[in-house]
């Protein structure tokens, strides 16, 4: 933690959203401040990225901010939050008051005018999940790895402008470059960029070939083999891609994905292991 700075604060504000207006003051000394509003309701139940970003900063530099209304609603850059403090708020530095303030912004946070100056709010779970034993999914329920893994040419880098978006499906082992012998040829890259594996896991991992501009996967360089799951993005040279693969078929999702049961208490796999003697 960086050195507690020590402040002094003593100022009013007013703002005005879609013909409402919320005035404020924001006074306190030394390290903790107090930030009263008049008018909570446009702020619509912060308590997202947002918050979590100013409350991350205030407690780097040794500040506390109390929101307040009528009562303290939150406290943020605390030096750390309670347990529950933080499965509800998202971040340890971020704490509710009291437990009338949690009711406060619940009620925030389903306001018809909630929208006026935050994202929306993180859905909170129907059930608790801190009881449940947990549950590590181990590998996909199709013995023969399917599921139609590819990459996919992001539209404003396709190779050939008016044809159709191109798709490149991957076997076991495709090799991206400038090459024409490559499985997916891409101009202006290195003859042999790069190569995506399909693993003795199911796996599919991708691997750059060249030490000067090597591909990127969600924007790190891929000296070693990274793990790529749906959605995963990869940059090679001037051409960005996704990959792709069923929800069924993906390890990042257990038993069938969303077919499997979205929310549902769903059981563990089987082994791979157990899986191959079957098969």
């Amino acid at each position: 933690m960086a050195a507690a700075l020590e402040v002094e604060a003593d100022l009013s504000f007013s703002v005005e959203v879609d013909g409402r207006e919320m005035s404020g003051t924001l006074r306190g000394s030394g390290s903790a401040l107090e930030l009263r509003l008049s008018d909570p309701d446009l702020l619509g139940g912060s308590g997202t990225e947002v918050a979590r970003a100013v409350a991350d900063q205030l407690a780097a530099h040794g500040i506390t901010v109390t929101l307040t209304t009528d009562r303290p609603l939150v406290e943020l850059g605390v030096e750390r939050s309670g347990f529950l403090q933080r499965r509800v708020t998202g971040s340890p530095h971020i704490a509710i008051s009291s437990l009338a303030a949690a009711f406060r912004i619940l009620a925030l946070r389903g306001s018809s005018d909630a929208a006026a100056l935050v994202p929306p709010p993180t859905p909170l779970p129907l059930l608790p999940t801190v009881m449940r034993r947990p549950q590590q999914p181990t590998t996909t329920h199709d013995p023969d790895g399917g599921g139609y893994p590819r990459l996919v040419m992001a539209p404003s880098t396709h190779p050939h402008p008016g044809d159709h978006q191109a798709v490149f499906s991957l076997g076991a082992l495709s090799v991206i470059g400038s090459d024409s012998g490559a499985d997916i040829v891409l101009p202006g890259l290195s003859p042999l960029h790069a190569e995506v594996r399909h693993t003795e896991d199911d796996e599919f991992e991708i691997t750059s070939l060249v030490a000067q501009d090597p591909v990127r996967v969600n924007g790190a360089p891929a000296y070693a083999p990274q793990l790529m799951r749906t959605g995963t993005r990869v940059e090679a040279g001037r051409w960005t891609m996704s990959f792709y693969r069923e929800e069924w078929a993906d390890h990042g999702r257990p038993y069938g994905g969303r077919i499997g049961g979205e929310a549902g208490h769903q059981r563990p796999q089987p082994d791979r292991e157990e899986l191959r003697r079957r098969h």
